[in-house]
């Protein structure tokens, strides 16, 4: 290779090497400390950076085979899952008074409609999913709820499934009655 090639190889290689350089540190921190880019004092409404078309804000919530899909903005307290009222749609006082917990340990049960579409499992699973999808809404909305959510167990997933039947077995562990004679 002759000199003026590995020269012309050599500014290849520097300009690759300042494309892939980071920003400088100057730059980046003036970035973060602008006000909007984080902001620690409580907001009164919605966070504008979750609210999507409508003033909603999601929140998606699973327990068993349960998924709930839920959307709060700001209302007069109207709590519908799937087109349904609460009262409606859970006929277990325990269901009902469980979906609605996420909202009196955060005192905003009347200031909020909650819209949910809920499938899958039963009641209780869907209960479940509809505290961690509302609970979850609710933290997007105000991060100063997360404490108190978190104290409640409501951010906390709740993994158990069903396990699943094995062959050679009457159910996922339990075996066939044994018979002497």
């Amino acid at each position: 290779m002759s000199a003026e090639d590995k020269s012309v190889t050599d500014q290849d290689n520097n300009s690759q090497a300042e494309q892939m350089r980071p920003e400088p540190a100057e730059q980046t921190s003036a970035a973060e400390s602008s006000p909007t880019a984080h902001s620690p004092e409580p907001q009164t409404g919605l966070r504008a950076a979750r609210v999507t078309a409508g003033g909603f804000v999601w929140g998606t919530g699973r327990r068993k085979t349960s998924v709930a899909r839920v959307r709060i903005r700001l209302g007069k307290g109207e709590f519908k899952i799937n087109g349904r009222d609460v009262a409606d749609y859970f006929h277990l006082e325990q269901d009902r008074l469980q979906v609605q917990q996420p909202l009196a340990v955060t005192n905003t049960a009347n200031r909020l409609d909650v819209y949910v579409s809920v499938n899958g499992g039963g009641t209780t699973g869907q209960a479940g999913a509809i505290v961690l999808g509302l609970a979850r809404a609710l933290k997007a909305t105000d991060p100063t709820h997360e404490p108190v959510l978190r104290d409640n167990h409501f951010l906390t997933r709740d993994s158990r499934k069903v396990e699943r039947k094995k062959y050679g077995r009457a159910g996922a562990r339990r075996s066939f009655q044994f018979s002497k004679r």
